[in-house]
């Protein structure tokens, strides 16, 4: 049993409360005096630090936010407003009261070419592969409701504590420079209103800033602005094409009908896109109430499937298939080709509202605003990305959510800065690449709950779900992923590199991954529950 001095003399003490605890402690060799060594320790690591956020958190831990205990009165009535103290920590079933299900539409509604296609071609290309792939991301995002886990805590239950590392970094990875690209266009965008006096920079650093605020305030703020903003967002844009349809009509016209290789390269880049969302679906329906739609036409389980494939489909598709149109109009009106050169899609945005003078100036704000939603969400994402790399360190550190989220936007400003200058073809190069992963993560998540789990939720025992030696070991979810690469590889084509398969058959790298995965993990993962005896 651990004594007060025994803590004070072995924990090393940090400033603004970080505590070290050996990794191999366990909840139950504690004894009854742990909860008071907490908050001991909590108090003497200064004013960041109490038991329910930055203390020591141990094997098998769940969210404790329902307790007041050890809270001083300030700090608990930021908690009792509704800012969220919670990271990565599994919340109990008495904590997921939320029964707004149709937050979840809202909070993917908010956030959301040229391939030698027809804008006709290109749009019945978009709407298919749309209507398939926002089946995965949609149906995942179930798990977080009925498990209380944060999506990469559920992928622990496949993957292992530890080989999840390399899904939860690429996935970080590729949320990162979607990010990126979001910050960028607001930036061009707000230096498109006077670009002698407002640099990219400076618009960058103002959306990432706002977006920092508001993912700060956590889960509930994330959801509330989500549910407003996308008003003032659509009635800006729907201004925005009122004002430029004069030249949208006016469309590259390719030389020859649509090839199968240039229709499954754009199917290819909308799959990825959509399959990305499979890495966070889960982060945003923790609280939601698994139970609290029974008694309605839909279970609460359809509903949460609904409102995340509506919120995922109906925003994105008229936004591509308005981008495949902007793009296809670019180089037909010289003024747009211009501004294009000049500030980016910001620079075409300002001339498409030209002729609405300094009221288009002020929708020219709002659109550039409108990206603070998608940097919000992937700030909050990116920020339990981080948290989860804590543990399979050889001490365990629990710090506060504030300190991933500041840290996620430190990285944020400068990187998006620097690839608005120098780094955004090869920014998108390098999406287009590492977002296969996304095919390899959704197939093993799906097969590990409807084949193996048989859709039991209760499966996914909270109590070991930081207990690397109770988790799977991740080999034959890891293994199946990286052998699915001998044929993602050979059906990639990027602009760099065109795999064999793909000369015939155009970018199926994507769907490959998926396919290919799944059929490997079946086998393997039945391999590994025999072996073990045990998920």
């Amino acid at each position: 049993m651990s004594t007060n001095s025994s803590t004070e003399d072995n924990e090393p003490k940090l400033p603004h409360g970080i505590v070290f605890q050996d990794i191999e402690r366990t909840a139950g060799g504690e004894g009854h005096g742990q909860d008071t060594d907490q908050a001991e320790t909590a108090t003497r690591f200064g004013s960041l630090c109490w038991p329910n956020s930055l203390s020591t958190m141990k094997e098998g831990d769940a969210c404790d936010n329902l307790s007041k205990k050890g809270n001083p009165r300030w700090y608990q009535k930021l908690i009792d407003a509704g800012i969220e103290e919670n990271g990565i920590q599994p919340v109990p079933i008495e904590g997921r009261t939320s029964t707004q299900y149709n937050q979840l539409f809202t909070v993917f509604f908010t956030a959301t070419l040229e391939f030698g296609l027809s804008l006709r071609d290109a749009s019945l290309v978009i709407v298919f592969f749309s209507l398939l792939t926002c089946l995965p991301p949609a149906f995942m995002g179930i798990g977080g409701m009925e498990t209380g886990m944060r999506q990469f805590v559920q992928a622990r239950y496949s993957f292992g504590l530890y080989l999840v590392i390399i899904p939860l970094l690429l996935n970080a990875a590729t949320i990162t420079g979607f990010t990126l690209m979001s910050a960028i266009a607001g930036g061009q965008t707000l230096a498109a209103l006077n670009p002698s006096n407002i640099s990219i920079n400076v618009g960058i650093v103002i959306t990432c800033l706002v977006a920092f605020g508001i993912s700060l305030l956590g889960f509930h703020f994330v959801h509330l602005w989500e549910r407003w903003t996308w008003i003032p967002n659509l009635i800006a844009l729907v201004i925005t094409v009122g004002c430029g349809s004069r030249y949208l009509h006016l469309q590259s016209q390719p030389a020859a009908p649509a090839a199968p290789t240039q229709i499954l390269n754009l199917g290819s880049l909308v799959a990825g896109y959509f399959l990305t969302f499979g890495g966070m679906v889960g982060d945003y329906s923790i609280y939601h109430n698994p139970r609290g739609a029974l008694s309605k036409p839909f279970s609460a389980r359809a509903r949460i499937f609904t409102y995340l494939y509506l919120g995922l489909f109906l925003p994105s598709v008229p936004l591509f298939i308005l981008g495949a149109a902007i793009g296809g109009a670019v180089p037909q009106v010289p003024a747009w080709q211009a501004a294009y050169a000049s500030t980016g899609i910001g620079g075409v945005m300002m001339e498409m509202l030209a002729p609405a003078g300094g009221f288009g100036k002020f929708v020219l704000v709002v659109l550039a605003l409108s990206v603070i939603g998608n940097i919000a969400i992937s700030m909050y994402t990116i920020s339990l990305n981080l948290e989860m790399l804590m543990p399979p360190l050889p001490f365990k550190i629990r710090v506060h959510r504030f300190v991933f989220i500041l840290a996620t936007m430190a990285v944020m400003i400068p990187m998006a800065a620097r690839a608005a200058k120098k780094w955004e073809t090869s920014l998108i190069n390098f999406l287009s690449v590492i977002g296969y992963w996304s095919g390899c993560f959704d197939a093993v998540l799906i097969l590990e709950l409807v084949v193996f789990r048989r859709m039991d939720y209760a499966s996914f025992d909270q109590a070991i779900w930081n207990v690397g030696r109770e988790l799977p070991s991740g080999l034959a979810a890891l293994g199946a992923s990286m052998l699915s690469w001998a044929l993602v590889v050979p059906g990639m084509a990027q602009s760099w590199y065109v795999g064999p398969i793909a000369k015939r058959t155009g970018d199926i790298g994507t769907e490959v991954a998926f396919v290919v995965t799944g059929l490997l993990y079946l086998p393997l993962r039945w391999l590994e529950i025999k072996i073990r005896g045990r998920f």
